[in-house]
């Protein structure tokens, strides 16, 4: 019976391990830093705000935001807000997405469709960024309305957030 505490103990510690190498292995790319100021009854207080695209490059993507006093405290608190808002996003086999799909938040949409193997990422400013970081290699996506980075970050988010796969499809219908 200590024998198998033992082997139990020692299964625990490696488990933690393996999961702090697991959490490593997210990628953050800064789309923009910004410096705020805020107007109180002593003067001018300085902060910065940063919004970061945190992804694995296998499929995992989020996106943070947050304001600290100096510029390294903010993107450390983006990158682990990005963390806590992470989404999963179907990739097919030659990189891309399943199928064509829109996104809005504000004024901003993006209009993402799959494209062929090697055509690489075509889309601009926070759109690109967040595409790499989730590893899609192959798609044309296309920012309408403002010119806003977080809100087109978070529209191309929602677009991503609305992609599904031919069996998830296949399960909602109950189809064999």
């Amino acid at each position: 019976m200590t024998i198998d505490l033992q082997n139990t103990n020692i299964f625990t510690k490696n488990i933690k391990k393996d999961y702090k190498f697991k959490k490593k292995q997210f990628i953050d790319r800064v789309i923009q830093i910004n410096r705020v100021t805020k107007v109180t009854k002593g003067g001018k207080t300085l902060s910065f705000r940063a919004v970061v695209a945190v992804g694995n490059e296998n499929g995992i993507a989020g996106i943070g935001v947050a304001k600290a006093a100096d510029v390294s405290t903010a993107v450390k608190k983006a990158k682990t807000n990005g963390l806590k808002k992470m989404i999963h996003i179907p990739i097919t086999k030659f990189l891309s997405i399943p199928h064509s799909v829109k996104g809005k938040h504000g004024a901003c949409n993006v209009i993402m469709r799959p494209s062929n193997e090697g055509s690489g990422v075509i889309a601009g400013g926070a759109v690109r960024i967040l595409l790499e970081v989730a590893g899609i290699k192959n798609i044309i996506a296309k920012q309408l309305g403002a010119s806003n980075l977080l809100n087109n970050a978070r529209s191309a988010l929602f677009a991503l957030e609305k992609l599904v796969t031919k069996s998830d499809v296949s399960k909602s219908r109950d189809i064999l």
